[in-house]
């Protein structure tokens, strides 16, 4: 019994004295004086770390050993309870922590998000009629043409858009003030004016506050529980969408709305780029090419998706898919209601009983809030022949 009892002990003991130094599960918690080591970022400073710290808590994109950590700013991913509803969580999180990776999103089904989609397709009033834009996609090539910067389509994309109806609509005004506000080139600061600044609240209030389209996004997001007030809503949108991060050479050069609705340059190619109002508004002033398209979707009304290849003042973009004469606000729900729900991940939605597959992307070098992630990307998935 004596034998039993000392071994026990001595087990206990070596388990216990293993934990005091080392940072499984400890990984953010304040300084304790308890343990013979810290797991925060204050021990860096202090030089009392945990030998394992940094391959536990800084360089892990794993939630072994780190279920249930409080929040790090330090962390590359997380794996406590709010991970989720902030779409950074490490990738294993739900296996190994049993949790919901869903970016406040996760308990939103796919059968929900395809009804969300039809519900937002039949209230979207501000679209475009087929009388009010006219398309001429002309030359249709195969993937495998793509990249070979052909430019097969002698006219123009847009051959008519009315403006007086559409342009005069508050959502479309809104829209349209922000394209301006940007330098296209990455690695250049980007800075706003008070005026600028003002014309994103507008718009963000426009599109959600005053249309139907916006009125049942944020009304579903409430239900789930993502989002506890319309404010926080358009908060979080306005850090999403026009929050500056760097793509390139450390400068505060890009955002998601300056990347997926007005377009980037990087390394000599346009970047991003989904949006048919930029499209119209560069090719109308000389300034956009129409060389063909890979893709024309199945849909008969607007919205509609096409996938294409131009040239944006000598900078070519091998296939920018776009939605297709929709209203601004639709854009931005679609790309949102992904974002949140499928964050990083193919978002499958239903347009007219027609499905209809959204890629988004986050932006992981950089964050905001309580470690909330930034939109990189968003745009059809356009299929491949």
């Amino acid at each position: 019994m004596k034998i039993i009892l000392l071994l026990s002990f001595v087990l206990f003991a070596q388990g216990y004295g293993n934990s005091l130094d080392s940072c499984q599960g400890r990984c953010g918690y304040g300084t304790d004086p308890e343990y013979t080591c810290q797991c925060n970022s204050a021990c860096e400073r202090y030089g009392d770390c945990c030998h394992d710290y940094v391959t536990i808590c800084k360089g892990s994109l794993s939630c072994k050993g780190r279920c249930g950590e409080k929040y790090d700013s330090q962390n590359k991913c997380h794996c406590n309870s709010e991970c989720g509803r902030h779409n950074n969580c490490c990738s294993d999180y739900k296996d190994l922590c049993g949790g919901d990776t869903g970016g406040g999103g996760g308990n939103i089904s796919d059968r929900e998000i395809a009804a969300l989609s039809e519900v937002l397709y039949a209230v979207d009033s501000n679209k475009a009629s087929m009388n009010e834009v006219i398309l001429d996609p002309q030359a249709l090539v195969p993937d495998s043409q793509t990249s070979a910067q052909q430019d097969l389509s002698p006219d123009k994309l847009f051959q008519f858009v009315d403006e007086a109806s559409l342009f005069s609509k508050p959502t479309y005004a809104a829209f349209l003030a922000l394209l301006d506000n940007y330098n296209r080139n990455t690695g250049v600061t980007e800075s706003f004016s008070p005026q600028q600044l003002e014309e994103q609240e507008h718009f963000l209030n426009e599109a959600i506050s005053n249309t139907e389209v916006g009125q049942e996004l944020y009304a579903f997001l409430f239900t789930k529980g993502v989002y506890k007030s319309e404010e926080e809503f358009k908060y979080d949108l306005k850090m999403m969408w026009f929050g500056l991060y760097s793509r390139y050479n450390g400068k505060m050069d890009s955002s998601g709305f300056e990347h997926i609705f007005a377009g980037e340059i990087k390394s000599n190619k346009v970047s991003g780029f989904h949006n048919w109002l930029q499209f119209y508004q560069l090719e109308k002033r000389g300034l956009l090419n129409y060389y063909s398209h890979s893709f024309n979707g199945p849909w008969e009304t607007y919205p509609d998706v096409l996938g294409m290849q131009f040239k944006w003042d000598g900078y070519y973009k091998q296939v920018g898919s776009a939605i297709m004469g929709c209203s601004p606000e639709f854009d931005l729900a679609l790309y949102s209601l992904c974002y949140i729900a499928r964050p990083g991940k193919q978002c499958k939605l239903s347009l007219g009983g027609k499905p209809l597959i959204i890629q988004t992307y986050t932006w992981d070098n950089s964050s905001y809030g309580d470690g909330k992630k930034y939109i990189a990307s968003a745009f059809p998935a356009t299929p491949r022949s």
